[in-house]
């Protein structure tokens, strides 16, 4: 835009005229591009339902395998009167009173019809037989037999899951029928480590039996028979285990005495040669390998 300015008084009123024209043409000129912008971005929100209409939609993933999560949600919906497990639903409170009460079983379970008792047992008697008073410390010696445990029981484990587990998380098997297949497995694992003579006895104490097949015996009859037993095989196992740390105590005791050291504790000299003894024959490895073979007859 040109300015033409005059010397006869009337060229400030014409610049001022000017300049007011300037001053209303330069916002439209400024706000063209945000008018620009506007445009696209409302041109952009009107091709977006096109662009998610024209991509493909992505395939389903596939429904993983029904496991005990599925299982227990079956079950509550049971509870909760479903006639499927799927209907019917408890109550959050109702669910958690359930299942703490389950909970609360689950120790007895553990210490009693698996290979926890025999394992837990015979790794305090090492401990004592060392001489240590507490090392490991009994949080370690209980998570080393739990996971010892789960690693004895996982065959069995696996069978109940296959055999009751998943197929009642498919509705493909009523809940009495899933007590049963589960127990099944847990039932063989505990006849073949009982021994006759406890069963013998537990059996004419309850005025039951003969049995004709271990399949026959009854629960009331199996469990104490096979606590019996397992406390009676962890007792010999720690019997073997003590032996040759005694021999180290009276070798030390007797050297002790030869020596007129009669103040001085046996326990204190023995202890360094026995762990010596232990960390040479890889008494870790020997202990927990002979205990996983025991359950293997």
């Amino acid at each position: 835009m040109s300015i033409s300015v005059t010397r006869r008084g009337t060229g400030p009123a014409l610049i001022r005229a000017q300049d007011r024209a300037l001053g209303r043409d330069m916002p439209k000129r400024s706000l063209k591009p945000l008018w620009i912008l506007l445009a696209l971005l409302l041109a952009l929100v009107i091709a977006m339902p096109a662009f998610a209409q024209a991509a493909p939609a992505a395939a389903p993933a596939a429904a993983p395998a029904p496991g005990v999560g599925d299982a227990v949600d079956r079950a509550l919906g049971q509870l909760g009167g479903g006639a499927n497990g799927g209907s019917g639903s408890l109550s959050l409170s109702l669910q958690v009173l359930i299942i703490m009460g389950l909970l609360t079983i689950l120790p007895g379970i553990i210490l009693m019809m698996t290979s926890f008792t025999r394992i837990v047992i015979v790794l305090a008697i090492l401990r004592q037989a060392l001489g240590l008073q507490q090392t490991p410390p009994n949080q370690v010696l209980i998570g080393l037999s739990v996971f010892l445990s789960l690693f004895i029981m996982a065959p069995t484990i696996s069978q109940m899951n296959t055999n009751a587990i998943e197929p009642y998380a498919q509705g493909r098997l009523p809940g009495t029928e899933m007590i049963k297949a589960a127990g099944a497995p847990l039932h063989a694992f505990m006849a073949k480590q009982t021994r006759v003579k406890d069963v013998t006895m537990f059996a004419e104490m309850a005025k039951s039996g003969p049995y004709a097949s271990p399949n026959d015996i009854p629960y009331a009859v199996l469990l104490p028979a096979f606590v019996t037993s397992e406390l009676k095989t962890a007792f010999q196992i720690g019997f073997l285990i003590f032996l040759p740390f005694i021999v180290i105590d009276l070798v030390v005791a007797t050297v002790l005495m030869a020596l007129g050291m009669m103040m001085l504790s046996p326990s204190i000299i023995s202890l360094p040669f026995k762990l010596l003894l232990f960390v040479l024959v890889d008494g870790w490895a020997l202990t927990m390998g002979s205990l996983a073979n025991s359950f293997a007859t």
